[in-house]
């Protein structure tokens, strides 16, 4: 069976084409700066050189018909027609309280989505575009909407709730949603594989750190708590984002620095993380370089986000009652070495021990804790793409 797993954003598309038999990606890529000029698709067959198309993409549309001609392609296609592909698997942003996991996707479910746009506005507009497109050119393949905040619907309730006025839960349903569930479920599950853990009987925290970062406490394999909340803006200190600050804040720099609520917004989403505390980049590897020539700030960014980071894993300890095994994931998790070891050296009280030298290890499975380390510490790769893809296959 193939699946083709879209990922829509605002601007901008990626794809696999996935066998699902064998799990091979056949075609891979993405489609760059949509609706902007110098829009360009990137597309790569298995075991082929990457090819590059500049072309317009005005909407969602064009991107993904350019999409499918690559994959029917004569040349470098990778299927002989759109007959070959059996199903298409949609990242969906924010499902509200309505899906607490995956949903094949009918008129009444996309109606039930377009209502949770409030609370992911830059996401899942542009996820419904991606959906709508690929029903007008492929209207009689079937669909399945994974949405990120799935996995943490078992969060209960002392966990997801706010100190505010219940109304504005009844009202508006203000509460933690949590995101990167696709990439938290399918970590955790395979984190337990590797480590030849019981799922259902296992205390796991995986990290899942990149430019959006978040941690989740993962009990018997179902997510009971997570760092991020009502939005993706709230938990660790991230690329840009703030991550957790005091409220009370946000009208001081308003009174002060004359900002609306949009300007405070977009210093928030933007602004802040580790690019507005180091002032130079919100990429790791731009400030691993600067911190090695001895820059102050790019050194005390690092050193936040590392012991934010600490901080919460140490919190999920606690709401776990123990842990068995820390996963780090994602783009920094998987290939930043430093911020792992330096993470683990707040947590030697669990009695942990790094390998130094498997620690060097970057975007392979690898067991970074030595023989007799009490919690087991894992590099697991998150493969997002793949996990959509399960879940599609497991509906259909």
């Amino acid at each position: 069976m193939n699946v083709l797993v879209i990922n829509c954003g605002s601007s901008s598309l990626k794809y696999q084409l996935i066998n699902s038999d064998t799990e091979d990606v056949l075609a891979k890529g993405l489609c760059e700066r949509i609706g902007i000029e110098g829009s360009r698709l990137v597309y790569q067959p298995k075991g082929g050189e990457k090819e590059f198309t500049e072309s317009p993409m005005p909407t969602h549309k064009e991107a993904i018909k350019m999409v499918l001609d690559a994959l029917v392609n004569e040349k470098t296609g990778v299927i002989k027609s759109l007959k070959e592909v059996n199903a298409v698997g949609h990242r969906i942003v924010h499902g509200g309280e309505k899906f607490a996991s995956s949903a094949v996707i009918t008129e009444e479910m996309l109606n039930a989505v377009e209502e949770c746009n409030d609370l992911a506005p830059l996401h899942n507009p542009a996820n419904l575009i991606g959906i709508r497109a690929c029903q007008e050119l492929m209207p009689d393949v079937p669909m399945v909407g994974v949405f990120d905040t799935a996995f943490h619907q078992t969060m209960p309730e002392k966990a997801y709730m706010y100190g505010l006025p219940y109304e504005y839960y009844e009202k508006y349903k203000v509460r933690r949603y949590g995101f990167h569930g696709t990439s938290h479920n399918f970590v955790s599950k395979e984190t337990a594989k590797f480590l030849g853990l019981d799922i259902n009987n296992s205390k796991i925290i995986v990290c899942h750190l990149g430019n959006g970062a978040s941690i989740t406490a993962v009990l018997n394999g179902k997510s009971i708590d997570t760092s991020m909340g009502l939005t993706p803006l709230e938990g660790l200190v991230m690329g840009t984002r703030s991550g957790d600050i005091d409220p009370a804040i946000l009208e001081f720099l308003s009174k002060k620095e004359n900002m609306d609520i949009d300007d405070l917004m977009n210093m928030l989403n933007k602004k802040s993380g580790v690019y507005g505390l180091s002032g130079i980049s919100s990429d790791f590897r731009d400030l691993e370089n600067a911190a090695e020539e001895g820059n102050e700030a790019a050194i005390r960014a690092r050193a936040v986000f590392n012991y934010r980071a600490a901080k919460y894993i140490g919190s999920y300890v606690a709401a776990l009652n123990g842990v068995d095994a820390i996963a780090f994931t994602a783009g920094l998790g998987e290939n930043d070495s430093l911020v792992r070891r330096d993470i683990i050296a707040y947590l030697g009280y669990l009695g942990i021990t790094l390998d130094d030298e498997a620690n060097k290890a970057r975007g392979k499975k690898t067991l970074l804790s030595t023989p007799d380390s009490k919690v087991k510490v894992v590099l697991l790769p998150t493969d997002e793409e793949l996990a959509i893809c399960r879940e599609t296959v497991a509906l259909i």
